[in-house]
């Protein structure tokens, strides 16, 4: 039977808190970041919350200038 493998926690470092910013900054999914910096998507998510960093990887566009080209 193979051996069962245990979460080892890691606290997060001012280099890991920059990294993530930056990837935010950069609309990178939460899945890739998490990879990059070794931890879960989850664990990812939790701290772009706590640090108020928003993960939306949708790209921004102009509400305004949508919903009148679709209008009359």
């Amino acid at each position: 039977m193979a051996a069962k493998r245990t979460a080892t926690r890691r606290e997060w470092t001012k280099e890991d808190v920059r990294e993530l910013k930056s990837l935010a900054r950069q609309k990178t999914p939460a899945r890739v970041i998490g990879r990059r910096l070794k931890r879960t998507e989850g664990a990812v998510r939790q701290k772009a919350f706590a640090l108020g960093t928003s993960l939306s990887t949708r790209a921004r566009s102009s509400s305004k200038t949508r919903s009148a080209k679709g209008r009359k």
